[in-house]
Order: structure tokens, then sequence, then C-alpha cells
């Protein structure tokens, strides 16, 4: 997997913020917010970076396009990534998404029929 979208997803209509609770004692257990003491910690969004698979960019693009239309997301990022970092930000800017507007190719980045990386 080498290619990676960041998006970001607002709350749910009606909803202000996320919730969840942060408890670094039992990390990686998921506990309903009414059964934990733990600090609650609220967002008004969550960011996302999640791998994509796909050969050639086009083929990137396509899968990642319907991850975006199928989340609130209305905005994203294609990064080309051979390391597989989760960090944001990490690797080559290939193209951008907006919503209603669609891809926007990064300046500099390979033509599509050229884009195996």
């Amino acid at each position: 997997m080498t290619y990676f979208l960041e998006y970001t997803v607002p709350a749910a209509p009606g909803d202000d913020e996320f919730e969840f609770p942060h408890d670094e004692i039992n990390s990686g257990e998921t506990v309903p917010l009414t059964q934990t003491n733990a600090e609650v910690v609220h967002t008004p969004d969550l960011r996302a970076r999640t791998g994509i698979i796909g050969a050639t960019v086009p083929e990137a693009k396509l899968e990642a396009e319907q991850l975006i239309t199928h989340s609130r997301a209305s905005a994203a990022s294609l990064y080309f990534d051979p390391s597989n970092s989760l960090q944001t930000g990490v690797g080559t800017l290939v193209s951008t998404f907006t919503e209603g507007e669609g891809w926007q190719d990064a300046p500099g980045a390979p033509e599509p029929q050229d884009a195996t990386f």
C-alpha cells in the first residue's frame, strides 16, 4: 500500500462535536462514555489518513473518491508514500479532491499514464 488519503470528517448534522473517552491506562479498549470515568475528549472533526490500494494514480483516485463520497468529508489529499507512514503530510502530494470540483493534480505530479511510481 503506497497511496494514502488524508481527509477530515466533520461531526454529524445536529452534533456539535465528537466525544470519546481518553484513558491512557486502558488504551485500545472501547468503552461507552456512560460507563467510564475517563477524561472525555471533544473535537469538532476527526482527521484521518487511510491507505488506498491502487497500482496507478487513476486507480488510487477512483478508490479514494469512493471513500470520500461515503463519508462526510468534502475535501481530501492523496499522497504517494512508500514508507507507509501514518503521519500527516508524509509522502509526495499527488492530487487534491474538493467536492463539486473533483481532482486537481499537484504541481509536478506525473501524468496519469506515467503514474505508477
